[in-house]
């Protein structure tokens, strides 16, 4: 069966599905398009700012890299990345692995609130499993394992893993899970040197510390190893929350699709543009996102990319403003390769303070305003190792991740950034003063 075209809904309300409209395989079947039903047209709202309430068939970009598949827009993503694309090659085992056979197979746990149906009259997504409970985190661990060795797996386990496998996006081995009537996803370790899940915990309380909003987290002890819950943000009260991803907010807003500007700096000129204006919430988050920034320079998380920093559209049949995300995927790569995955400020990608600092003005902020945060953000860091040692990370990983946080590079950054340097001085003048010892 070759699935040229699905029907795609809406789901805030699961209990009352809402037709969105229809998504066809175009580009040489490495892209999706859309096109808005009439009764969307008349009812709905936009899912993203480039594919605005018009009834025209919404293409992706015209030219696609030979590896590179991309629907359009906010439809982007609904998909699977890595990981469930595997799941679905290695369990569902469609007879082709278009774009359009990834959309369907993931099911209906995806993230956010669309769905994908083989009919634009009824909502009737691909089935799976039930999704797995906290008692099954072992054996959901042991088949995961057995994907990743691409060892077979019984009918059973693959139940199993249908039941929340496929859904997920990113590269590493993850799961839905439920824990207390609530759903979480779960992510197991992937043979990394050090304790990935303990110290990913740590990371992210470490944030919240910091001030920054975060998922909620906890450790799953499995036998010989630890997984990480995350507590999902886009489900609230049996509701769905319509989410997309940095790179999708950016390249809405560019309506090129030019990604010469895919970072922070952007997000948060989005952000204060389309974010929630009540009570100032799109500029307390952009500012938010200048910590984030900088918390992830500091901490040595260089996998900052457009898919790790994601937006709600809460009430997007009223106004359809968006608002930050709960941080996720928040832990040093132990890396030192001194570049982020996102743009940080003039100097492109560099991890420096002094790029960080370079365009504070996109968030918002005076330089005295952003250097006082800078150094909110270094006070918390500099507690990192007391921090992960009361959340259980080893001796030896605290040690190896010391190497780098704690290494030259960093280090200096955090004991030689002096805010008060920038308390009543023009930015431009003092800023070469200032950055000059690092």
């Amino acid at each position: 069966m070759r699935l040229d075209n699905l029907y795609l809904w809406f789901l805030g309300d699961p209990a009352k599905p809402r037709y969105v409209g229809e998504l066809k395989l175009v580009s040489a079947g490495k892209g999706v398009s859309l096109r808005y039903s009439e009764e969307w047209l008349g009812n709905g709202f936009a899912l993203s700012e480039d594919l605005p309430l018009v009834d025209t068939e919404f293409l992706p970009p015209g030219r696609l890299a030979a590896d590179m598949q991309r629907a359009v827009g906010a439809v982007d993503d609904a998909r699977p990345d890595r990981w469930g694309e595997k799941v679905i090659r290695f369990v569902g085992k469609p007879k082709r692995l278009s774009l359009m056979e990834y959309l369907y197979y993931a099911g209906d746990d995806r993230f956010g609130a669309l769905g994908v149906s083989m009919s634009p009259d009824h909502y009737n997504p691909r089935s799976g499993g039930p999704i797995p409970r906290l008692e099954d985190a072992q054996q959901l661990s042991e088949i995961v394992a057995k994907i990743e060795a691409s060892e077979p797996i019984t009918a059973i386990e693959a139940k199993i893993i249908e039941g929340g496998g496929s859904p997920m996006g990113g590269a590493k081995p993850k799961a839905l899970i439920r824990i207390d009537g609530e759903q979480w996803v779960i992510k197991f370790y992937n043979s990394e040197p050090v304790d990935a899940p303990l110290i990913e915990h740590a990371t992210m309380t470490l944030a919240k510390r910091a001030g920054i909003v975060v998922a909620e987290t906890r450790v799953i002890h499995l036998s010989g190893e630890n997984a990480i819950a995350i507590r999902r943000f886009d489900r609230e009260g049996g509701r769905r929350i319509h989410c997309i991803s940095a790179g999708t907010v950016i390249r809405a807003a560019t309506v090129t699709g030019a990604e010469l500007d895919l970072g922070y700096p952007e997000l948060a000129r989005t952000l204060r543009r389309i974010g929630v204006s009540h009570d100032d919430v799109n500029q307390r988050d952009a500012r938010e996102l200048f910590c984030r920034m900088v918390f992830n320079i500091l901490v040595d998380n260089t996998d900052d990319h457009e898919k790790n920093h994601s937006l709600l559209i809460v009430s997007p049949f009223e106004n359809g403003r968006m608002k930050l995300a709960p941080a996720y995927d928040v832990l040093p790569t132990n890396s030192g390769q001194g570049y982020q995955e996102f743009i940080c400020g003039v100097h492109g990608r560099d991890s420096t303070l002094e790029n960080a600092m370079s365009q504070c003005d996109a968030f918002g902020l005076l330089p005295d305003e952003a250097a006082a945060e800078i150094a909110a953000v270094i006070e918390v860091v500099n507690t990192w190792q007391a921090h992960f040692e009361q959340a259980g990370v080893s001796e030896r990983d605290i040690k190896s991740l010391a190497e780098r946080i704690d290494g030259e590079e960093l280090l200096t950054q955090r004991t030689q950034f002096d805010s008060t340097h920038f308390q009543g001085v023009p930015f431009k003048k003092k800023r070469r003063s200032l950055f000059r010892r690092f």
